[in-house]
């Protein structure tokens, strides 16, 4: 392992914006700079003024930033361009800053494309939420060649149009069923919400799979509920890894090895 140089003035700064900052991102960014030996530091931050917030990385000169929610949508008037994987879904997870120009890119997409991979895509599912990553997640489904899917929304607006930009269903009510069940909302994410069900019992247990794209805690209620009942789940967790490599990438044009991943990974479980 390459000694990673202690903090100075050439340290390069990578920075999360999200309405409840977690630590899973800046222990897997930090320790992979340790084990890469990268002179880079990497610190989660929330904020009420996303203006300014995107302006303090120009002016910084602050290398990357992750976005996450409610600001996935909100930040694109704030850049000055989209990479093809945000430009096609309008949802940011990630700026790059080039000599304080600011791209927006879109890793969740691909994260989720991984994920979903070994699954047969003649298998319907049900996608719970309908900002900025469920667009994401939305995406990764239809791309991947799943046609049978059905957005729940309360918001009418949003949910039909998300629904009729991916070609699925829509529905008001979260007692929709089917095999593979999505959760892109903050449902069971800590904080208020940390109890909630994303999903009611009945659902489950007529599914197969149960994916949720909540981060903290890394056990909702709704994977609980699955694991409880046998099922396979997917994790937030397992997203956010795969999100965050290509981050990791992106920021410092480095590939860590499979290992070092693996590594960084635990370290930011633990």
């Amino acid at each position: 392992m390459t000694q990673k140089p202690p903090i100075g003035r050439d340290t390069r700064l990578c920075m999360s914006l999200s309405a409840r900052p977690g630590n899973y991102g800046s222990r897997f960014h930090n320790r992979l700079y340790e084990l890469t030996g990268l002179d880079y530091v990497y610190k989660s931050f929330s904020t009420t003024d996303l203006a300014a917030a995107i302006g303090g990385i120009r002016a910084l000169s602050i290398r990357g930033c992750a976005i996450s929610m409610p600001f996935k949508e909100a930040v694109i008037p704030l850049i000055d361009g989209l990479a093809p994987t945000a430009a096609a879904i309008d949802s940011v997870n990630t700026i790059v800053n080039d000599d304080g120009r600011l791209t927006g890119h879109n890793t969740d997409y691909g994260a989720v494309r991984a994920l979903i991979a070994d699954i047969d895509p003649a298998t319907p599912f049900v996608l719970r939420g309908s900002g900025g990553m469920a667009k994401a997640v939305a995406a990764a489904f239809r791309d991947a060649g799943f046609a049978h899917g059905t957005i729940v929304a309360r918001n009418a607006a949003a949910g039909r149009a998300l629904a009729d930009l991916y070609g699925f269903a829509w529905s008001a009510e979260a007692d929709v069923t089917a095999p593979i069940l999505v959760n892109v909302t903050p449902l069971g994410m800590t904080g208020a919400d940390a109890d909630a069900l994303a999903f009611p019992e009945p659902s489950i247990a007529q599914a197969d799979i149960a994916f949720d794209v909540v981060q903290y805690p890394p056990e909702t209620p709704f994977l609980r509920a699955a694991r409880g009942a046998g099922k396979r789940v997917i994790t937030g967790t397992e997203v956010a890894t795969l999100q965050a490599l290509e981050q990791f990438v992106l920021y410092t044009g480095v590939r860590p090895t499979e290992a070092q991943v693996e590594e960084a990974a635990a370290f930011a479980r633990g």
